[in-house]
């Protein structure tokens, strides 16, 4: 009979291990699991793993280890593994978790499945997937898979938006609809999730004597290839399926485009960079907000059991998290927001310092940008100023007023008012009279 390629045993191999958790106890229960045989004996291949790797490492990383770990080469040399035993059985998901009992996912056993599923040819999907991170090294133009834009916050720094071009987009908005839309996240968080809003995010927090609110910088670089291929592998894709799937979800940032940012300095922000040039969620993707909830569930977890130890409350809007109770919460402030900080870097994240912020019942107490000392709310000077955006544009025109020059500016301002409609009615219909005695 003949014996498997040791070169796709290592491939098969490195992907399920990076897979599982990555620890002792974790490397050993993937040993247990198909394409890997009894003949590795795990206790001490793991420790020979860990010991080279005290991190998980990049998949390249691993194969390269692996190609030349003597003892992975003398258990294949004294038994080699038979072809048959790769290809006996018909190929198919794994089970999902026990919380997604009667979830129905998309069966999607191959790379063949998967781009039938998306209605493409297996060379379009690994084009568009690229796994390899060709998209990185091809010069500005047609051959990029996402646009770039910088955008200048508030706060005088840059955010930049990876856009995925339009078949792209088209295939992470299938991956969102029929597998990530149909996942429960955390009741904690509340962005980029069905039935919950800015409101309900700001509700908890009425009336409280304190409220902490805390920052995750980078929030969606911060989530790699690596957690997302986890997700995946989560749900039950196998390694063939999970890999494109990243892929598609994933980019890195070209090294042009990072030297363009606004006010750059050479050999600034090496963190940040470090974080855009690694595969990562980008900020434009319709599948990154749910993959980012999906990365933080336990986060979440870890973060409401702090909240409930110390009789507090907490919930997270995308990256903003917020923290809201009466005396143990005052006594031991400054405490919660360091063991935030240690949670959150445990769990791949790193919170902006520069943002947290504790506030008493006597100050304007705000939370993802809305007023919460009694009811949710906008605050005073934001409902001033949209009102009289309205008020001028009804009695000088629309163009005086769009000094931005915002392409549709009329789907803009009802945006906004929207916005204050889903927070404040009362207020929200104030403004929806002026806007409708706007000549458009």
């Amino acid at each position: 009979m003949p014996s498997l390629d040791p070169s796709r045993y290592v491939y098969s191999l490195a992907g399920t291990l990076l897979a599982g958790e990555w620890t002792a106890a974790g490397i050993k229960d993937s040993l247990r699991r198909p394409p890997v045989d009894r003949r590795l004996r795990a206790p001490k291949f793991t420790e020979r793993v860990l010991g080279a790797f005290p991190a998980r490492p990049a998949f390249k990383s691993l194969v390269g280890f692996l190609r030349k770990d003597a003892g992975l080469a003398r258990a294949l040399a004294r038994a080699p593994i038979p072809a048959a035993s790769f290809s006996r059985h018909k190929p198919r998901m794994d089970a999902p978790p026990s919380r997604l009992v009667g979830i129905t996912l998309p069966d999607l056993p191959t790379e063949a499945a998967l781009a039938k599923w998306f209605g493409v040819g297996p060379q379009h999907l690994r084009w568009r997937a690229d796994v390899t991170g060709r998209n990185r090294k091809h010069p500005p133009g047609p051959l990029r898979t996402y646009r770039y834009r910088w955008m200048k916050k508030r706060d005088g720094a840059a955010r930049l938006l990876e856009i995925p071009k339009a078949t792209l987009k088209q295939m992470q908005r299938k991956i969102l609809v029929e597998i990530l839309g149909v996942l429960p996240v955390h009741p904690s968080a509340h962005g980029f999730c069905t039935g919950r809003s800015i409101a309900t995010n700001a509700l908890p927090h009425c009336g409280k004597s304190i409220v902490l609110r805390l920052d995750l910088a980078d929030f969606f670089p911060s989530v790699t290839s690596a957690r997302v291929f986890r997700i995946f592998r989560t749900l039950g894709y196998p390694i063939d399926v999970a890999r494109p799937l990243m892929g598609l979800c994933t980019t890195s940032v070209p090294a042009d485009i990072w030297e363009a940012r606004p006010g750059a300095q050479a050999g600034a922000e090496f963190a940040r960079r470090q974080r855009l040039i690694t595969r990562h969620l980008p900020q434009g993707a319709p599948t990154s907000p749910a993959l980012a909830n999906l990365a933080a569930h336990r986060l979440d977890r870890r973060l409401a059991a702090l909240a409930m130890e110390i009789g507090a409350t907490y919930t997270r809007y995308a990256d903003d998290l917020a923290f809201s109770g009466a005396a143990e919460l005052a006594r031991s402030r400054k405490r919660v927001a360091t063991l935030v900080a240690v949670i959150a870097d445990d769990e791949g994240f790193a919170l902006n310092h520069r943002k947290t912020r504790i506030m008493r019942a006597g100050t304007r107490q705000r939370v993802a940008g809305v007023i919460v000392n009694v009811r949710p709310n906008i605050a005073r000077a934001d409902f001033d100023r949209l009102k009289a955006v309205l008020v001028n544009c009804a009695r000088h025109g629309p163009t005086s007023q769009n000094r931005e020059h915002v392409p549709d500016f009329r789907a803009h301002l009802s945006g906004k008012i929207a916005h204050v409609r889903s927070i404040n009615l009362h207020r929200g219909d104030k403004l929806l009279t002026s806007f409708k005695k706007i000549a458009w």
